[in-house]
């Protein structure tokens, strides 16, 4: 095995790489999640486990969105019914209020 994959990898690199790096961002998210969240559910069923680990990506993607709302100084605003007059701003995004 491995050295089918070192001949892949000697003779088709830029093929080899697009591969390897899509590995490398999978790896880093699971990574990141382990240590904001842990690495072990406490579910006992099958279904339970599941629903758990979904509910810590969730978390985690909605943590990656917030971060990134304040790193690029993105500006979220709310409405209740109809939207406010707000200037046409590329920094502003715009959420109907769920009430």
């Amino acid at each position: 095995m491995f050295e089918k994959m070192f001949h892949y990898f000697q003779f088709r690199q830029e093929e080899f790489q697009e591969h390897y790096h899509l590995r490398s961002n999978v790896e880093s998210t699971f990574s990141m999640m382990k240590r904001k969240f842990g690495d072990s559910v406490r579910s006992k069923t099958d279904v339970a486990m599941v629903n758990e680990v979904l509910c810590k990506v969730l978390c985690h993607n909605l943590c990656v969105l917030v971060q990134e709302q304040h790193e690029l100084g993105i500006e979220t605003v709310f409405w209740k019914n109809e939207p406010k007059a707000i200037e046409a701003d590329k920094n502003v995004i715009r959420f109907p209020s769920i009430a």
